[in-house]
């Protein structure tokens, strides 16, 4: 029986993602207004896909992929607060010029958890190679798009991928990550990811049917999602019929990717999925308070029938990051006088603050607004990686751009906020760890 309700599920789950080309065509109509807004994004995208998309180990490097000493350069600490290189949000151009749209966010409130436990770019893996501190039960790659630093996990097969250095999940965490998808082949891709209970992590991987998990899974290019909810291998809910606006591809043939950011929050038993700016999932009673969740994978489904063609169907992974708990910024700010955080987040190597930030500025704000005496002086950090003149400046600028934000957006007095910037001087964390540089990446607010 439980292996007919299972079957059951994957099944309405295909028929959900199974959709006909007049249903492409409709939905991608409706998209049409947004696409000739976005008209410079969707450029600037696909003059990157154009040609090479990835460059190996062993190709010939091209100008653009020579390290910054060779020309007499020093690479700066160019990621984000928290330490992310995320693809072109809606609304900037292929320079990362024009101002973010934040009118979008004005519901997303996503706060990232206080302190970093895992981060992952995989700045040590070596392109070509399965990252080491990952784990699978099928192939995947690291790859990187061209003319940019970041590196991706390609996933090419059918399988499940964990981070095997997330080994417990607290009551409350966020989990954040990018996501690249692409679907060009005449069959239905799907993608998913699991927060389960496991006693062997390693036998796990292979096992499709875990009795303690929360599985979320979308369909590739089309807007479909569904979750379902396992416990003691009983079903205890699911929703096989949800849509997410951020994963639908753009152009005619949908040949654009769509690039994602999949934030988490879980708050003992409530969990809420964000799809970018769009709230997808918010269950009271996702979890059971008794079991204890301490895995998290990827997975993916039909991959391994992709077209011939290299790479045309796309399913890339990085900046995966997991904090635990949600800050009382108001408290923090208000009675203690100092609150950081590094959930603001920036355009890659810009002072120009993303819109997914709107939920950490908007806590900020709102504490703010309610004690109209106080003054803060609003400090950016980087981490010690590269030049520290740069950095020094760097972290000033975003400062800046985050007043910028609260005078613009939230309506606060200038006159309330000073800036400044430290640099990579002040860390708070390991200097030479992933995890540790994340949270050297941050904003700090400090009561006047």
């Amino acid at each position: 029986m439980k292996l007919l309700l299972s079957g059951c599920f994957f099944i309405l789950y295909s028929i959900v993602n199974a959709q006909s080309t007049t249903q492409r065509v409709k939905e991608n109509a409706k998209w049409k207004t947004e696409q000739k807004v976005n008209q410079k994004v969707d450029k600037a995208i696909d003059d990157v896909l154009d040609g090479n998309i990835f460059k190996r180990k062993n190709k010939k490097r091209s100008a653009e992929e020579v390290p910054d000493s060779a020309n007499g350069s020093v690479k700066n600490d160019q990621q984000s607060a928290n330490g992310s290189t995320e693809p072109l949000p809606s609304g900037s151009n292929g320079n990362n010029q024009t101002a973010p749209v934040f009118a979008a966010y004005s519901k997303f409130d996503f706060v990232s958890g206080e302190k970093v436990l895992y981060y992952d770019d995989f700045e040590r893996a070596e392109k070509g190679d399965f990252p080491t501190e990952w784990n699978t039960n099928a192939a995947a790659e690291i790859v990187t798009l061209n003319g940019k630093p970041d590196k991706w996990l390609s996933i090419t097969k059918d399988g499940n991928f964990q981070p095997v250095m997330i080994s417990d999940l607290p009551e409350n965490f966020t989990l954040e990550f990018n996501v690249v998808n692409q679907y060009r082949a005449s069959n239905i891709l799907s993608y998913n990811f699991t927060i389960y209970n496991t006693t062997n992590a390693r036998k796990d991987i292979c096992n499709d049917y875990l009795p303690n998990a929360f599985t979320f899974s979308w369909g590739g290019c089309a807007g479909s999602a569904g979750y379902r909810i396992k416990e003691n291998g009983e079903d205890m809910g699911e929703n096989a019929a949800l849509s997410a606006k951020g994963f639908v591809c753009k152009g005619d043939n949908f040949e654009i990717p769509a690039y994602i950011k999949i934030s988490l929050w879980r708050q003992k038993s409530r969990l809420r999925i964000y799809v970018n700016e769009e709230k997808v999932v918010d269950l009271p009673q996702a979890f059971n308070p008794a079991v204890s969740y301490n895995a998290f994978r990827l997975g993916s489904g039909y991959m391994n029938y992709a077209n011939g063609r290299e790479h045309d169907d796309l399913f890339l992974v990085s900046n995966l990051k997991l904090a635990v708990g949600a800050p009382d910024t108001r408290n923090k700010l208000i009675t203690e006088g100092r609150f950081s955080t590094t959930g603001i987040l920036f355009n890659f190597q810009k002072a120009t603050v993303k819109p997914e930030s709107y939920g950490v500025i908007k806590e900020i704000a709102t504490a703010l607004k309610e004690n109209p005496t106080v003054k803060i002086s609003i400090i950016g950090h980087t981490s010690n990686d590269g030049d520290a003149t740069a950095n020094l400046a760097l972290s000033k600028q975003r400062a800046i751009a985050v007043k910028q934000v609260l005078a613009s957006e939230f309506g606060i007095d200038t006159s309330r906020m000073e800036t400044d910037g430290k640099g990579g001087a002040e860390p708070v964390d390991n200097t030479g760890t992933s995890a540790g540089k994340a949270n050297n990446r941050r904003v700090e607010f400090v009561k006047m």
